[in-house]
């Protein structure tokens, strides 16, 4: 069993536009043994671990989950699927990646897949993490750059901004280069399969040029007033009439349609660092 060890805060083989060849990347899964996906990061990969722990940070009510199957909100931050859902559909092994803590989980469904991430928790010391999980089995990691951090509608109204800020975006790409230069670095001692995936770039193109991607609101989120909400503030608030045509589902997390742009994007990264 080979293990894909996704690390989130988001070409070849026929892989062109907003299409994904999915009997080429399932072939390719198959032929490279990836049975197995491991996530690890914050809300934009959790799945529900904070459902149950002692934290504010959760999205366990609606409206989150609207577009989720069943319309059931299962803790994640988003009006449906997240990117590792995406991506471990598209990889043939299932629809949608468990919390760990799931008070439901089956052993058996450790086999194909689960995350670990937690709302709010940030980035931890990525070398450590990485190497500890060499130790363990860990071949192959796709680590997530940093978002366009100034883009969010919460930070351009608490900085009292209509368009990104520049500062915040410098921060983001700054950690970027850092982070692209570590991870060749461990590439190299480790001997290990990498993939960088670039959120930073679909993101910021998606803001700036939306009607491109068929997005027609990319200043705000779906949820509320669209500028402030997220989390509890989100709870219970009225939303858009059509999520696929926003970046943003809250005021800091995109909507499915948008992961889904970040899953294929990142598949694409995977494919050429990794699979071929």
């Amino acid at each position: 069993m080979t293990m894909v060890v996704m690390m989130m805060m988001m070409a070849l083989l026929q892989l062109h536009g907003d299409a994904v060849d999915l009997r080429n990347i399932r072939q390719l899964a198959a032929l490279n043994n990836i049975t197995c996906i491991l996530v690890f990061g914050d809300s934009t990969v959790d799945p529900g671990n904070n459902n149950h722990l002692s934290t504010r940070v959760k999205g366990n009510y609606p409206p989150y989950g609207k577009d989720f199957f069943h319309g059931i909100p299962t803790g994640r931050f988003s009006n449906g699927r997240l990117p590792t859902d995406f991506i471990a559909e598209d990889l043939g092994l299932k629809a949608s990646i468990p919390a760990f803590l799931d008070r439901g989980l089956k052993r058996e469904e450790l086999l194909h897949g689960v995350s670990f991430a937690s709302a709010a928790c940030g980035y931890d010391e990525l070398t450590a993490n990485i190497t500890e999980m060499h130790k363990l089995g860990g071949t192959i990691f796709a680590v997530v750059g940093a978002p366009p951090m100034g883009c969010l509608p919460l930070v351009k109204t608490i900085t009292g901004n209509t368009d990104c800020v520049e500062s915040y975006n410098g921060v983001a790409t700054s950690f970027n280069s850092k982070l692209k230069v570590a991870l060749a670095t461990l590439k190299r001692s480790l001997g290990v399969r990498m993939a960088y995936v670039d959120v930073y770039d679909i993101l910021l193109n998606a803001i700036y040029n939306p009607v491109k991607y068929g997005f027609t609101v990319a200043s705000k989120g779906c949820c509320g007033t669209g500028v402030i909400e997220y989390g509890d503030t989100c709870k219970d608030q009225v939303t858009c009439e059509d999520p696929t045509k926003y970046v943003y589902w809250d005021a800091v997390h995109p909507t499915e349609r948008m992961y889904k742009l970040i899953a294929d994007d990142a598949l694409m990264s995977v494919v050429e660092n990794i699979l071929s």
